[in-house]
């Protein structure tokens, strides 16, 4: 249990920087000002959106087979490691609150700006190889979190300091190991 949430954790953790859902948060930032309620929004939609990705997990692990789910897994990872080379660029536009206030509307935009991300991705795929859909789904929000929170509170002077593809590199060499890991059936019961 306690190796689902750190290697949740750390993955994405690591995934998130350079991330859209991270240029989002400084997007929020910028725009608003507030960041108490931008990362309340932020809490609760990578919940609820990593909640979701976990039950799904949970499900797929449970219709395949153990053959089928090692090589499911250690592609999917590996797959993964692939896509966290290639950089994120956040096209959107942050709206504005109008009455539904920072808070929602940070939630909402994260919220679907998480959908099909590669940590939701690999919120799936740990749940599935880990068989602990909490750790996995707190370890992954707490991952989230670390990332994003920074950027919240520091802004863009922050942003600008993070050596971006030394990260993706080292994000990506992480989920290319688990894939191996995950192909020779290490952590998949």
């Amino acid at each position: 249990m306690a190796t689902s949430f750190l290697v949740s954790t750390g993955v994405v953790a690591l995934a998130e920087v350079g991330d859209k859902t991270q240029l989002l948060s400084l997007l929020l930032a910028s725009r608003f000002r507030r960041p108490v309620p931008i990362i309340i929004g932020i809490l609760l939609a990578t919940l609820a959106n990593h909640a979701l990705a976990g039950l799904v997990g949970e499900w797929v692990r449970l219709q395949l087979g153990a053959q089928t789910l090692r090589w499911a897994l250690g592609s999917s990872l590996l797959a993964i490691a692939a896509w966290t080379l290639k950089p994120d660029r956040f096209e959107g536009q942050v709206a504005q609150t109008g009455r539904y206030g920072v808070l929602v509307v940070s939630f909402v935009m994260f919220f679907l700006a998480e959908i099909g991300d590669k940590t939701q991705i690999a919120t799936v795929v740990l749940a599935a190889q880990y068989q602990a859909l909490a750790a996995v789904v707190l370890g992954t929000t707490l991952g989230m979190m670390i990332a994003n929170v920074p950027v919240v509170l520091l802004g863009d002077a922050l942003a600008h300091r993070i050596p971006l593809r030394a990260v993706r590199i080292g994000a990506a060499a992480l989920f290319a190991a688990l894939g191996v890991f995950a192909l020779a059936g290490a952590g998949v019961n």
